[in-house]
């Protein structure tokens, strides 16, 4: 087993032949796989297409980008689901995939009217799938044209939104009013904070030592930048130490997966660090756990993340003690006696807020490979 001073000799070698080759690979990242980000100022011809190149840019679970889009006639379009995209092992009940469909409508929206259109969503046109979703839409859409109706202020923010997974750091006095959403609360209540702080550790180590959970994380891990650009979904890894201890054969799926790696170790406590530092957090919480309200959540967590975008304001969400796993289970409990939705409402987003330096853009495939005949 490789220890940390071994990782990093490794890397002053792998660093020094790559120089020596003038190739730099550790240095190389993804490029292809962002591609979907740029040329968004150009518009395309059918104002559908162009929402749905902004829609696909829309924060996701696992970001598998489940979307599959059929255009119908002049002016609408079905949304349906990829089932192989589902995240069985903690997301059982598709609760999640189906909130990031909402994300996926709402970006569509904001996009539309930009181009002058009001979109007219019909979740579910053919009933609710439960408890698991299937091959029925998800949701039938419509543009309609309307002369009156002026573009989304958010939509600018569209390309310059991140899911920022760094250490965080403190807001400035009233900074988080800007974030101010329906739908969402926020807190900056330290003592709350200091309750989120241990319960966000305690549920992201519950999970990576729930072997199935984990191994759900570890198969969509994408580790260096050949592979994300080849398969530009799941969870990226990625950058010049990413890269030198995939040549070392250090980092792998295998050391990540084993808990008694050093891989392993190491992740788990810049995940520690990670998910301890929440200056501030926002959550949402529906009436009810229907599918129609998951995707109403996940239209409210859209507009926060463009909101914060538009502020420069970090957002991670915090997803693992809201899963629904029986090894979740007392953590999840807690996360409900701590934000206290009323009996009956469901808590459906909770993610942290603060600075952070920038990051790259996410993965994602073209629009393309998301329209079907």
């Amino acid at each position: 087993m490789a220890s940390r001073r071994q990782i990093i000799v490794g890397l002053g070698g792998v660093l020094v032949a790559g120089a020596a080759a003038g190739t730099w690979r550790v240095l190389r990242q993804p490029e292809a796989a962002i591609a979907p980000w740029t040329g968004l100022d150009q518009p395309v011809a059918d104002p559908r297409l162009d929402a749905f190149r902004h829609a696909i840019l829309a924060p996701n679970p696992h970001n598998r980008q489940p979307w599959l889009i059929r255009l119908e006639g002049q002016d609408s379009a079905v949304l349906t689901c990829d089932l192989t995209k589902r995240l069985p092992q903690t997301d059982p009940f598709d609760r999640q995939i189906i909130i990031g469909f909402g994300t996926f409508i709402e970006l569509a929206s904001i996009a539309a009217s930009g181009r002058g259109y009001r979109l007219l969503v019909e979740p579910f046109p053919d009933g609710e799938p439960q408890p698991r979703i299937d091959e029925r839409p998800v949701a039938g859409l419509r543009f309609v044209a309307d002369p009156a109706l002026r573009p989304d202020p958010l939509l600018a923010a569209i390309a310059e939104r991140r899911t920022n997974r760094q250490v965080y750091r403190a807001l400035p006095s009233g900074r988080l009013a800007a974030l101010a959403e329906p739908g969402v609360t926020l807190s900056e209540n330290p003592v709350m904070l200091g309750q989120l702080r241990e319960l966000a550790v305690a549920a992201i180590t519950c999970e990576m030592h729930t072997p199935p959970a984990h191994k759900e994380s570890i198969d969509l891990m994408r580790i260096g930048a050949t592979e994300i650009d080849a398969q530009p979904d799941g969870l990226a890894l990625s950058g010049p130490m990413i890269e030198a201890t995939a040549l070392l054969g250090i980092t792998t799926r295998a050391s990540l997966a084993d808990p008694a790696s050093t891989a392993f170790r190491l992740g788990l406590e810049d995940l520690e660090r990670t998910y301890g530092s929440i200056p501030a957090a926002g959550w949402i919480v529906t009436p009810d756990n229907s599918r129609a309200s998951q995707i109403a959540a996940g239209r409210s967590y859209a507009r926060l993340t463009l909101r914060a975008a538009a502020a420069g304001i970090a957002v991670h969400p915090l997803s693992q003690s809201l899963q629904e796993y029986p090894e979740m289970a007392d953590l999840y409990a807690r996360a409900y006696r701590l934000l206290a939705p009323e009996p009956g409402q469901r808590l459906q987003m909770l993610a942290r807020l603060g600075l952070a330096d920038p990051v790259r853009p996410a993965a994602r495939y073209p629009l393309e490979a998301h329209l079907r005949a």
